[in-house]
């Protein structure tokens, strides 16, 4: 597949970049998206929801009433949870979320999200740019020139740059990540991908890694 790189401005370069087929051009596999989109959100979560079980609650440990002959349920002291201000049966306990996947199916979850993104015509190439000073303006403008200002983006950059990265950072439907770094989750939650021109040598480099 074939793309034309752009410059800032939305012109085009006269410049073609080919992506790799292994990468964007295979079938997408949706249980693998679906796997790895759910172990990156489960790896979000605290896990620190916490309720008391009744010997942590502070109250005396008498007896309320007799076992039997009050008519009622039984109960015992005044923690009981079946009494007004008593503990909580099978409440929440910290807990961690996070579960395995193995490297391989992680990597087709990737290889699968970039595929999905080139299916759909929503990947973008543009040569390498660089702001001199962080500017949301001159970073808004050229989401103009892309005319993508109404979509929620994610700018794919070869390195870290501070620059850009403030320029991005209070734009509601912009993300920016390191192509090194990014994952399922960011690529499916983004309506366009824009690719550095650099980017693309640095995601060939990640998702075709042999395992030693």
């Amino acid at each position: 597949m074939e793309l034309s790189v752009l410059n800032i401005k939305g012109e085009n370069t006269g410049r073609k970049v080919t992506l790799d087929e292994s990468i964007f051009g295979i079938q997408p596999n949706e249980h693998v998206v679906y796997m790895d989109v759910r172990q990156y959100l489960a790896n979000q979560r605290q896990g620190t929801h916490k309720s008391k079980e009744r010997s942590e609650i502070s109250g005396s440990t008498r007896k309320l009433g007799r076992q039997k002959g009050g008519g009622g349920a039984r109960r015992g002291d005044i923690n009981s949870p079946l009494l007004v201000g008593g503990a909580r049966v099978f409440g929440p306990q910290p807990r961690d979320y996070r579960f395995k996947l193995n490297k391989k199916v992680k990597q087709l979850a990737r290889k699968s999200a970039l595929s999905q993104k080139a299916l759909e015509n929503a990947i973008i190439v543009v040569e390498d740019f660089n702001f001199e000073a962080p500017s949301t303006k001159t970073f808004v403008q050229m989401l103009n020139n892309l005319n993508i200002s109404k979509k929620k983006q994610l700018f794919v950059l070869p390195s870290a740059n501070k620059s850009v990265y403030l320029s991005a950072r209070n734009l509601k439907r912009t993300n920016v990540a390191i192509a090194s770094d990014i994952n399922t989750y960011v690529i499916m939650n983004a309506d366009v991908l824009v690719i550095a021109e650099s980017s693309l040598e640095a995601i060939n480099n990640t998702l075709t890694k042999k395992e030693a």
